[in-house]
């Protein structure tokens, strides 16, 4: 059967005509060859170009963003540069600021410690002042009392004896001005009228001649003269409703009366100056203590956590003075006290326990004490 099909078409080829040559067909094939390989070359040559170009943009891009990265990192290196600069400028000016506020706030202390100072001396100047006024208004008392008297005694020098008329050698008894003696505090000296009467007995007076001599007996005039002279007394200031032989002991609302006086306990911290012209602007000051009567009377109502008191050797340390300028002619100092320790301590306070202590003047205490003349 293979045989008969092979026989077939080996009819059928002799049969057909040859259209070509068999070199022909070869060239064909080859050129199509070519042509396909040229195509598929220049395609891989458009495609490596393609990439080529697609590199160097890339590479293009890349030199640009690292070009500009470095650029962000300098200008980023030079601010944090500049913020370090700033930074360290802050922190001089931070030290610079505090060494400044440390060195007002010392100047602030030492200003205050001035303040304080000046106000405790203006304070001493006024009371030295009063007091100096005072004095001389006592002076001046006792002037009117001494001028009362020699005038007594030259009206009685000048008595008229009988059948003689002698001019009169005075005849207005001098008086001193008027002055406000309210001007001293606490303290009111008021004038008190007073009569001096004076009589000149009968005496012996002798009378001598050239030839005998022989006592005689002269009466001489008896002159009886009154003179009103002032005298300074110290009392209590009195009220408008006061009367004679009136017992003075009413006291302002909040204060406590105890022997002619009136106390009043202030609370609230409070330094020695700040105390003293609380009790000044309670028409008061700070208190002067002077019996044990009266400490034991502060004892149970001050401040148990320790009050100031008005005595202060502000002037001259050592020399304690009370507000009132009366001598220290008592004391209840705590044992090993006043001392005088650490920074200063020129102002006294007294203790819960009512102990007195030297302390310094611008501690601040809970507690203070005033005290001012009970009136009528």
């Amino acid at each position: 059967m293979e045989e008969s099909s092979y026989s077939e078409f080996t009819k059928f080829s002799r049969r057909r005509r040859p259209c070509c040559s068999r070199g022909t067909q070869l060239a064909l094939l080859a050129l199509v060859t070519t042509a396909l390989w040229a195509g598929l070359l220049t395609l891989l040559l458009l495609w490596h170009w393609e990439n080529a170009r697609n590199l160097k943009q890339l590479e293009e891009t890349a030199a640009l963003n690292v070009s500009q990265v470095s650029k962000d990192l300098e200008r980023q290196k030079g601010d944090q540069m500049a913020q370090k600069s700033q930074a360290a400028q802050m922190m001089q000016d931070m030290e610079r600021i505090q060494t400044e506020q440390k060195r007002m706030e010392s100047q602030e202390s030492e200003l205050s410690w001035n303040l304080d100072g000046l106000r405790a001396d203006l304070s001493d100047l006024k009371s030295r002042g009063l007091n100096e006024m005072r004095q001389a208004l006592d002076s001046l008392g006792r002037l009117q009392e001494e001028v009362g008297k020699l005038w007594i005694e030259l009206r009685a020098a000048n008595a008229q004896p009988p059948g003689e008329m002698l001019p009169p050698t005075l005849s207005v008894v001098p008086t001193a001005p008027a002055i406000a003696l309210s001007m001293v505090p606490n303290t009111a000296s008021t004038l008190v009228p007073t009569t001096t009467t004076s009589t000149t007995a009968p005496t012996m007076v002798p009378s001598t001649t050239a030839t005998t001599t022989a006592p005689t007996m002269v009466p001489s005039t008896t002159a009886t003269t009154t003179a009103t002279t002032m005298v300074p007394t110290t009392a209590a200031p009195l009220s408008l409703s006061s009367t004679p032989g009136s017992v003075c002991n009413t006291c302002p609302e909040a204060w406590i009366y105890f022997q002619k006086k009136c106390y009043y306990f202030g609370e609230g911290a409070k330094k020695w100056i700040q105390a003293r012209y609380a009790c000044e602007n309670l028409h008061g000051r700070l208190v002067s203590i002077h019996s044990p009567e009266e400490q034991d009377f502060l004892t149970k109502r001050a401040n148990w956590r320790g009050s100031w008191i008005g005595l202060r050797d502000l002037d001259i340390e050592g020399e304690f003075i009370w507000m009132d300028n009366q001598p220290l002619d008592y004391s209840n100092w705590q044992p090993g006290e006043p001392n005088d320790a650490g920074q200063g301590e020129n102002c006294v306070m007294m203790l819960g326990s009512g102990k007195w202590n030297d302390a310094f003047c611008g501690s601040e205490l809970h507690g203070w004490v005033c005290d001012r003349l009970a009136t009528c």
